[in-house]
């Protein structure tokens, strides 16, 4: 009376499941049997110029792109982004458009965007648009903001353009009612 078609659909379901496993095995050998593609050097950003922390050089460093100093450099060193690394020390002028400082700077800064951090130190002038100081850095010398601060003539000196002859640096001029009550002693 009644005829199933159920062994015809098992039959069309398993014709159906070998030709996706077929289909399936045969992407996976194309894809295993491609060599990988070959990776060309980039100049992106995350290719950055390391002077490692066994390294010394004595001498003007430039990179035309990031770096970062983990050792000791005595002399200038310019980059476009610098790190100065824990442990790094610097001694020399340094030049670039962002500086982060976690290490030792003894000369002059001229970055757009300086940033102490993590007990960075520097004793010498900083010459900037933006600084910014952790609470565990030191900073002893001069900061002074300036508009194209990697321009050696914009910050020739740290106290600015003096109209005039110039004059020697000297000390303040002594206050006479304290020196002399220093001088006579305490009055009661």
């Amino acid at each position: 009376m009644f005829k199933s078609k159920a062994p015809e659909k098992d039959k069309d379901v398993a014709a159906n499941a070998a030709e996706v496993v077929g289909r399936t095995v045969q992407q996976q050998q194309s894809v295993v049997e491609q060599p990988p593609p070959r990776r060309e050097p980039t100049t992106n950003a995350a290719t950055r110029s390391c002077i490692g922390s066994d390294m010394s050089i004595v001498g003007n460093i430039e990179c035309n792109g990031p770096a970062q100093v983990f050792g000791r450099i005595k002399g200038e060193v310019r980059a476009s982004d610098l790190l100065i690394g824990d442990g790094a020390q610097i001694e020399g002028s340094v030049i670039a458009q962002d500086v982060t400082v976690c290490g030792r700077v003894k000369g002059t800064i001229r970055a757009v965007r300086v940033k102490l951090q993590d007990s960075g130190a520097v004793e010498g002038d900083i010459f900037h648009r933006s600084l910014s100081i952790d609470e565990n850095s030191q900073f002893e010398g001069s900061s002074r903001r300036v508009e194209n601060p990697t321009d050696p003539s914009s910050s020739v000196d740290a106290k600015g353009p003096q109209k005039g002859p110039q004059k020697k640096d000297v000390g303040p001029a002594p206050l006479p009612s304290i020196d002399a009550e220093l001088a006579d002693g305490p009055k009661h």
